[in-house]
């Protein structure tokens, strides 16, 4: 895999359709979109105005920025598209909503959510593992809220079903600017998936 740090422009977010139970998340979401745009990195995100995802979106519209949704055909045709995006494309179904998103980012980001978000955060970052693509994924730890995801990849480890450098490829911030840059700074692994294999030899 190659080891050059990435160059951020478009970032891909993947966030609750909820809002959560504390009030925490809705900010985090907010801060996260500000970081965005201040940035001068495009959102690439679900496209809705639901949730946490029409918070962010709003947070970066609001700061300037950009922000491009990708939604999905039947959840247009429920009204959830955001109406004030900078771009949008509607596609047939979630495998392509997710494979669009993963296309046009450069890195991913995954806010607290629920099944569909640990979806998607596994799906890309399991590509990064596998090399289909070299692009950072994060997690915003907002409330401790990804401690267990850590304590369980600590433990496939424990049990020799990943290798450490795989489940430290993933950056885990409580700060949105703090993750932010730590996908701007990430190289990926040079190790293979596969424990007993020999792992490729450093490039010269």
């Amino acid at each position: 895999m190659n080891t050059t740090a990435v160059t951020l422009a478009r970032v891909a977010v993947f966030c609750g359709s909820n809002i959560g139970f504390s009030d925490a998340y809705a900010q985090a979401a907010r801060q996260l979109g500000e970081q965005i745009a201040a940035r001068g990195l495009t959102l690439v995100y679900g496209g809705t105005h639901k949730g946490l995802m029409g918070i962010m979106a709003d947070a970066v519209l609001q700061a300037g920025g950009q922000a491009t949704g990708i939604i999905n055909r039947r959840l247009h045709e429920r009204g959830h598209l955001h109406p004030g995006l900078s771009s949008h494309e509607i596609v047939p179904d979630m495998r392509a909503r997710k494979a669009r998103m993963a296309e046009l980012a450069d890195a991913f980001i995954a806010m607290p959510g629920g099944l569909g978000t640990l979806e998607e955060l596994f799906e890309a970052a399991t590509l990064t593992q596998l090399g289909d693509h070299t692009k950072a994924c994060g997690v915003l730890n907002v409330r401790g809220f990804y401690e267990p995801m850590r304590a369980m990849l600590s433990h496939a480890v424990a049990e020799g079903f990943m290798k450490p450098e795989h489940r430290d490829m993933i950056v885990v911030e409580a700060d949105p600017g703090a993750l932010l840059d730590g996908l701007a700074a990430w190289k990926a692994p040079t190790v293979t998936k596969w424990i007993g294999d020999p792992d490729p030899a450093p490039a010269a």
